[in-house]
């Protein structure tokens, strides 16, 4: 289970003082501190047939690094996201272009996803681009990081700005989670997000797509 809170920073200058805010360096572990560029992209098939089923197929080149992940079961509410997970890593860098389902074969939810799709293809809806800055923190009684990427989401259809704050937890307790959220909210003017990256990406598509 994947939890963690959203905000939406208002620009890269709020972005940089978050970053190098002293709360960090008071809770932060120093030597976690990293900025690593990252590129995903997500797939589905002609019909769509991930989105109808709320599952999510996303490859992503974390430096140099490639993890692919599926994400199922997402809710979210005040910022806080909730979304079930399967990540693998990957050698072949041709997965991030022609991805195969069979990565997840050997998980319950991996099998359900190659049944779902059949005998479609899968292909790229959209990608993202953005770096990211983070930081393993210990609060309360949990362990989390705090990452704050900054880039944009291209699609066929247009490209939308990324400037977020995300706090995921690692061990521990939400409550944590959500406490360390609000502290940043009030200090920074932060909007609480209840649209991951991936599904404003998908409304600018369908958005596009009902104009024509």
């Amino acid at each position: 289970m994947e939890i963690e809170m959203k905000y939406a920073i208002a620009n890269k200058e709020v972005a940089e003082s978050i970053w190098e805010d002293d709360l960090l360096d008071e809770i932060g572990d120093p030597d976690s501190r990293e900025a690593v560029y990252m590129k995903s992209a997500y797939f589905d098939t002609d019909s769509r047939v991930l989105f109808k089923n709320d599952v999510a197929f996303r490859v992503r080149m974390e430096g140099n690094k490639i993890v692919a992940s599926l994400k199922w079961n997402g809710s979210s509410s005040e910022g806080l996201h909730k979304r079930e997970e399967v990540n693998v890593p990957v050698d072949d860098p041709a997965c991030f272009s022609e991805p195969s389902a069979e990565i997840f074969k050997e998980s319950d939810q991996g099998k359900a996803l190659l049944k779902l799709i059949g005998d479609e293809c899968l292909h790229s809806i959209l990608e993202m681009n953005y770096i990211r800055r983070r930081l393993r923190i210990d609060y309360g009684k949990s362990i989390m990081e705090l990452a704050i990427d900054t880039g944009e989401i291209l699609t066929e259809k247009g490209e939308l700005p990324i400037c977020e704050l995300e706090i995921e937890l690692f061990t521990g307790e939400q409550e944590d989670v959500i406490a360390l959220g609000d502290i940043l909210k009030e200090k920074y003017g932060l909007i609480p997000l209840d649209t991951s990256k991936y599904a404003r990406g998908l409304k600018l598509i369908r958005k596009s797509d009902q104009e024509q």
